[in-house]
């Protein structure tokens, strides 16, 4: 991900939803239809599952983001685990459609906004906690969605960051200007 300095909280934060996104859509990618429903063992969530609960949570959270609790009366969390789409089409609009809401809300906020009070399950957050609130919890779930296309893919993975040996090169390119150090 290539820094690009800025002192607004708000700049910063859309930059990693972004990354965090674009992990997830690299990710996605690289793993075939029947991989999107692999689990490692009867407790984990496949990439698919993982995928309908962000975008549930997305939903409730960022829908009328400043006037309502982030948890929706009609959101039902346990139903996000279970029969995930069908096709890798319906999830992927699933996918899109959530972060379509992350950003819709995310765009018209100020650095005036970041005091103002919303709660999330009855809970007060100041706008900026909730943000935190949600880009760690993205960030968590798109790593899992790396971890688990990175294990069915195996030796055809392509990695999403510097490459395992890499380092040596990676950092002679910052030093010469070729990449950003972020």
């Amino acid at each position: 991900m290539a820094l690009q300095f800025t002192t607004s909280y708000l700049e910063d934060s859309s930059t990693l939803f972004r990354h965090y996104k674009k992990l997830g859509d690299a990710a996605m990618s690289q793993v075939t239809d029947e991989q999107l429903l692999t689990v490692l063992d009867p407790e984990m969530n496949s990439i698919a599952l993982i995928v309908k609960h962000m975008a549930g949570n997305m939903r409730s959270r960022w829908t009328d983001f400043l006037n309502t609790d982030g948890e929706k009366p009609d959101r039902n969390r346990d139903r996000e685990f279970i029969e995930p789409p069908a096709t890798r089409a319906a999830l992927l609009a699933t996918w899109e459609e959530g972060w379509r809401l992350v950003f819709s809300a995310l765009e018209p906020l100020s650095d005036a906004d970041l005091s103002r009070t919303i709660t999330v399950r009855g809970e007060a957050h100041s706008v900026m906690q909730a943000i935190n609130r949600q880009l760690t919890h993205y960030a968590y779930h798109c790593g899992q969605i790396v971890m688990l296309a990175k294990h069915v893919c195996s030796d055809r993975w392509q990695t999403l960051s510097v490459p395992r040996n890499g380092s040596a090169e990676f950092n002679r390119r910052v030093s010469v200007g070729q990449v950003s150090q972020r």
